[in-house]
């Protein structure tokens, strides 16, 4: 009934595929466009087949019943039988492709939580804008919120050189380290002024950074911001959430509504509870992972933390608020809701950097300090100074320590690397100076970019133009791949080349593997495709019957 206007649908116009087979993004798009009135979809079978099934395991020679088993078989097929397998089989596909999509957008969330962090610095955080101005804002190294302005750089040529003289001036006075421009309307022409102003004035030793700024607007609205800052504008709110992102991630992304970040697949359209229930594990995963300082986390981090509650983390902040510091994890067990259970599961994730013990910054559980301090005594030295320097670790003797050998391997494993964060260094993208809008994208060209997301069908990459072109899985690379999450991640910088860029339907095709090595090609993997696998009980319906989808 509905006009397809844009005509995202018209591939299915007129389309079949087996059931067996039918990829995930590709029901998800069928149902989408049912849901939306523009495709009617339906099952087609093969009668015969089936009703012969059914007259063989019925039917007697020379019954006298014959003739009525004969109608009784065609009226339960076309009434009874019929009915109930298509739903049956549309139910089982629903939920293959709700789990592939779940799955997919739980991967690309726990890649962009584990994105590398550009640590404690200072940082200056825009969220660009034209008529409005760029909104600004400064935060320490700890997050914590100093100062906020708005600079016109689209106004006029003197209220660009004002707004110059007034960033300078502000990454002088709070001896900012990086800047953080939000991705939205004006960011390129921000960036431009940002790496102008900074090459002007000789600031080398300040770099800036494009980030993503999904969701940052439903943060500034939130509960979440308005409790952490009651008096600012959301505006306000939007640029300190960028700036952190730059700090670190992950500590900034979990107090946004994951289905808000934008790097899912047909995302609204899934089992709802759960997706929710798979996404709180994936950040409960990515929190527990990493660690959390349990002297500069917010409650929002902290709830995540094994064991603990909101509840809980909420009186976590309270304390801290109240007592100062942390100094020890053994102070955990004077907040309010943290019994013996809490402290056991969550104690191990927490850290205390520069406490009274040097092993609260680690991730060895307080259960396993006196193993750690057996360790010390055999080679007569502190239990500071083997963290300090790891390499005393290489004397150690397994066999004479008095706790289980696996025990003793994690110890030791962590105390090689005590504290360390498991994320990736970070490295700040280079998109092109000269490709700044949708009509400077010439086929051809190469170009860096980000990847935003990645699907069952390829990957989106952030080129720097306000539109993410895609990298079909087939132009990923020159090596067979199954899935696209086989070749890339959520978040990865890569260099793609432009195929086309239709501006008409805004859509840009871009590729991989046109600029991978001849070596590669030489190295592909000659096996053949694997069968796609289904559900027994799916299978068991389609070797009787042979079922394809027609779409009108």
């Amino acid at each position: 009934d509905s006009v397809d206007e844009q005509e995202k649908f018209k591939m299915y116009y007129e389309y079949r595929e087996p059931v067996k087979t039918i990829p995930s993004h590709r029901m998800l798009a069928i149902r989408r466009g049912e849901s939306e009135s523009i495709l009617y979809f339906l099952i087609e079978l093969e009668p015969l087949r089936a009703t012969s099934l059914l007259r063989s395991r019925i039917l007697r020679v020379d019954g006298d019943w014959t003739p009525e088993l004969e109608l009784a078989i065609d009226d339960g097929w076309k009434r009874l039988l019929n009915p109930s397998i298509q739903g049956e089989i549309r139910l089982e596909l629903k939920k293959r492709s709700d789990t592939d999509a779940i799955q997919v957008f739980r991967d690309n969330l726990q890649n962009l939580l584990l994105a590398a962090p550009a640590g404690p610095i200072s940082v200056l955080g825009i969220d660009p804008g034209l008529r409005t101005g760029c909104k600004v804002a400064i935060v320490d190294e700890t997050g914590k919120f100093l100062a906020n302005d708005v600079l016109y750089l689209n106004a006029s040529k003197s209220a660009a050189s004002g707004a110059a003289d007034r960033l300078v001036t502000m990454l002088a006075k709070y001896n900012v380290r990086a800047i953080a421009i939000g991705n939205g309307t004006a960011s390129r022409e921000t960036d431009a002024f940002v790496r102008g102003t900074l090459r002007e004035n000789h600031l080398d030793s300040i770099f800036a950074v494009t980030v993503s700024e999904s969701g940052a607007s439903i943060y500034s609205a939130s509960d979440i911001a308005r409790q952490e800052f009651p008096d600012l504008d959301l505006t306000v709110r939007g640029a300190i959430s960028i700036a952190r992102r730059l700090q670190d991630p992950l500590s900034e992304l979990v107090k946004v509504d994951p289905k808000s970040i934008g790097v899912g697949q047909y995302q609204h359209d899934v089992d709802q509870h759960q997706l929710q229930q798979s996404l709180e594990t994936a950040i409960e995963s990515c929190v527990n992972r990493v660690g959390v300082d349990l002297n500069t986390s917010s409650w929002t981090l902290l709830r995540y933390v094994a064991g603990v509650t909101e509840r809980v983390a909420l009186n976590i902040v309270s304390y801290r608020d109240e007592h100062g510091r942390f100094r020890s994890r053994k102070q955990l067990n004077k907040v309010p809701g943290i019994g013996a259970k809490t402290f056991e599961q969550a104690a191990g994730f927490l850290r205390i950097r520069d406490g009274e013990d040097p092993l609260d910054s680690t991730a060895v559980h307080p259960e396993s300090y006196p193993v750690v301090e057996q360790i010390a005594r055999s080679l007569d030295t502190p239990v500071g100074e083997l963290i300090a320097n790891p390499q005393l670790l290489t004397k150690v003797d397994a066999r004479q320590i008095d706790a289980g050998a696996f025990t003793v391997k994690d110890i030791l494993e962590e105390l090689r690397k005590p504290g360390r964060d498991p994320r990736e260094q970070f490295i700040a993208p280079s998109f092109n100076e000269k490709v700044r809008e949708f009509a400077d994208v010439q086929p051809e060209m190469v170009l860096e970019g980000v990847v935003t997301n990645v699907t069952k069908f390829g990957a989106f990459v952030d080129i720097g133009v306000h539109q993410d072109g895609l990298v079909q899985i087939s132009e990923l690379s020159n090596r067979f791949i199954k899935d696209p999450s086989e070749a890339v991640k959520a978040g990865q910088i890569v260099k793609v080349k432009v195929l086309s860029a239709d501006i008409k339907t805004k859509r840009i095709a871009l590729s991989m593997k046109a600029l991978m090595g001849s070596a590669q090609k030489g190295s592909q993997s000659t096996s053949a495709r694997p069968a796609s696998s289904a559900s027994p009980s799916l299978d068991e319906k389609l070797a009787m019957l042979s079922t394809k989808w027609k779409v009108y």
